[in-house]
């Protein structure tokens, strides 16, 4: 069954990053005669991909973190209601890989 989910997963990611980088790079240019914008709006597209690219796979990478952390904290807090202090700060933290992918992100795009 894991090798099924992790098929799914695979195509799923494909099907993202075709689809990302089609729309950048169907953009039209308004004057086709000059290469030199041609190839700096080539530059500033990928460095948009880019930046898609690191939030995208963080926030996957987080998500299917939360989801396992959060699944072994519920099931320790069923069996001791003693351990919600100590597990749920876990998920949070799970969740701060989003926000790294979206702080480099935002360094590809401004730097």
């Amino acid at each position: 069954m894991s090798a099924l989910r992790s098929k799914k997963f695979t195509i799923m990611l494909v099907v993202m990053l075709a689809i990302s980088a089609i729309t950048v790079f169907a953009q039209t240019n308004g004057s086709d005669n000059q290469t030199v914008e041609q190839s700096s709006n080539l530059g500033s597209s990928i460095k948009y991909i880019a930046a898609a690219l690191a939030v995208g796979i963080a926030c996957i990478g987080g998500g299917t973190a939360v989801g396992k952390i959060g699944a072994a904290a519920m099931g320790a807090m069923s069996e001791n209601a003693e351990l919600s202090g100590k597990a749920l700060p876990f998920v949070g933290l799970a969740e701060g890989i989003c926000l790294w992918g979206f702080l480099v992100a935002l360094f590809i795009i401004l730097f």
